[in-house]
Formats: C-alpha cells, structure tokens, sequence
C-alpha cells in the first residue's frame, strides 16, 4: 500500500540551515544552542534583535536590552543550561540612549548571574537599533544537554506555559499599543473594550508577554536532570518549532487542540483582534516557552505550570487532533527569510 506519508519539502531558514548542514565537516548546528567543544562545557547561542521586526523602533532602550538577553536567554533554557558569559553588538542610531541600554542590561544580568565579558559598539545609519548578543552557558555535572533530537515514541508532549498570547501582542502593538515607562497604553483598543476591564488587562499582559518575554531557565536546568528527551524553545510558533523538533529526532507527533495552553481571556481578546485563537496558539510564535518531551510516569514539578497537550509517534508525520478528526498540522510559523 502506498504510504500516506508526504515528503516535506523545506523552505526559507529551513531549507536555508539544511543546505549548510550538509556542507559541514560534523556539523554542530541544529539545537538552540551548539556545545563547544563538542560534547563540551560550553553551550553558546547568539541571536538578533533589530528595530522594526522584532520591537517598535521607538521601544525604550532599557526595554530593548531586557528583550535581547531574555530571548538569548531561551535558547541557553533549551539546552538546560545555566547561563555564564555575554557578548554584545551594538549598533545604534545617534540619541539613542546607550547608558540607560547599559544599566538595565547589566541589572538583568546580575539577575542571573551573567557576566558581560566583551562585545562591539557602533553608530547605525538605520532608524532604530541592532542588537546581537552571544550568551555562552554551562551545566551541572550530574545534568546533561538538552537536544531536540531526543524524542521517542511513546514520549510525551510538555508545553513549559500558555502560547499565542505573545503574538497578540505583537498585533495590538501594530495597531498603536506602547510601553510608557512601566504601563502599557492601550490607545487602539475597541471602543467595546472600554467596558470590559479583563480585555483591557488581558491586552496589556499580551503586550508585556511580547515586550518583555520570561526565559523558563529554572525548568531548561531540572530537564536536564530529570531524564527529557527532545526540547527547543517556542520562538518561531509551536507549530514550526514542533516540526524542527521531530524532524531532529526522526518522529512524529500527535498533538490535542483542546490541550493546548492559552491565555485567560485569550478568545474574547482573539475576537476583538478577528483572529482565531486556535491558529495564533500554533503559528503566532515569540512565546519563549519550552516544547518538550518526558518519558511516560515522568510529571514537571507542579510549581512550572506545565501541560501535556499530545505525545511522539512514530513515522513522520504530525497531526492536530480536534474533536473526532485528525489532519496533518502544517509547519505554519515565523521564518526569517520566507
């Protein structure tokens, strides 16, 4: 019989990163972060913040700096990594306000135990500001790394907290919502909505989640101990970020609509943005949870608010289950160069 099984045929950063994955001598890219050396005390990640895609180019300084280590700091919490040195590269435009970039950015490191160790300055002609940080990371001796290729079948499914909560931020910010010092302004919300004091704060935590993403670093270090299989963080929609992870590991997936995590209040929010709640939760991307996967009997300490929403099969493919029906959930997400 013949199989039901499509190929999938990559695009974009995928097709991109495959290409250069087989012009490597052992490659060591396809995690969140590459250990260096190999299999050794390093993980080191990098990653970009650039005005007009990833913040409004009028976001505070201090705001831009929480943003970039947080991001950066996901993707050592992928890993299971314990954050320990930072490099930065600044590029900014003339006004902006380096010091105050600084003492929230060095604030936020000593939050967690993070030395800044050296970097580069530059003058932008650009409108806002490009920020790239390089974090390198370690892990306790007893842990190990964490991967995305090491799902099995039979494993299940974890998401580490709520998705597309990020991603409706990200549009009430295109319609004029700002960070103002520590509040959010709401100045495009429905004129229904003023009537409605949970929508309103449901938009202003959406806006914050966008702004100001929390790396679950504490639950990253306890995978790492705790026997995982596969895991990367939700950066580029669950949806993509689920196929990267199965394809790594060489498995599929079956996830539950009905499990999945999200916001409260998130539906009604989703109806006044007239967007479907369901497809912002798979596709919208920039949450910083971490997607992964535990051995049966093996639970997430209850203090991490994690939720099982399906489990890794075999074969290739990776299905939505809704209701009675089950259909293959496409790689639908952010892509960096689609």
């Amino acid at each position: 019989m013949a199989s039901r099984v499509a190929l999938v045929r990559l695009r974009g950063e995928d097709a991109l990163l495959s290409w250069l994955r087989g012009r490597l001598d052992r490659p060591l890219i396809g995690d969140d972060a590459a250990v260096l050396p190999r299999p050794g005390p390093f993980a080191v990640t990098v990653d970009s913040q650039i005005a007009g895609v990833h913040f409004p180019a009028d976001l505070d300084s201090a705001a831009v700096a929480r943003r970039l280590l947080a991001v950066n700091l996901s993707d050592l919490a992928a890993m299971g990594a314990e954050p320990a040195f930072a490099f930065l590269a600044l590029a900014a435009p003339p006004g902006f306000d380096h010091k105050r970039f600084f003492r929230a950015l060095l604030a936020a490191c000593a939050r967690y135990r993070l030395r800044l160790a050296g970097g580069d300055l530059a003058t932008s002609p650009a409108a806002g500001a490009i920020a790239t940080m390089t974090l390198l990371g370690t892990k306790a001796a007893k842990a190990r790394w964490l991967r995305r290729g090491g799902a099995e079948p039979g494993h299940v499914l974890w998401l580490g907290g709520t998705v597309g909560e990020s991603a409706a931020g990200r549009l009430l910010i295109g319609g004029g919502a700002r960070l103002a010092g520590r509040r959010i302004e709401l100045p495009a919300l429905p004129s229904a909505w003023s009537h409605s004091p949970g929508l309103a704060a449901a938009a202003r935590r959406a806006v914050r989640r966008h702004l100001l993403p929390a790396p679950q670093l504490e639950l990253g270090r306890w995978l790492g101990g705790a026997g995982a299989g596969g895991a990367i963080d939700v950066s580029d929609g669950l949806s993509r970020d689920l196929h990267r992870l199965c394809r790594e590991s060489s498995a599929g997936a079956e996830v539950s609509a009905e499990a999945l995590p999200l916001p409260e209040r998130f539906a009604p929010l989703c109806a006044g943005l007239g967007v479907d709640p369901r497809e912002l939760a798979l596709s919208g991307g920039e949450d910083y949870v971490l997607l992964f996967t535990l051995p049966p009997g093996v639970t997430p300490a209850p203090r991490f608010a994690c939720h099982r929403i399906g489990t890794i099969t075999r074969g290739k493919r990776i299905l939505l289950r809704r209701g009675g029906r089950r259909d293959d959930l496409p790689a639908l997400g952010w892509d960096h160069l689609g």
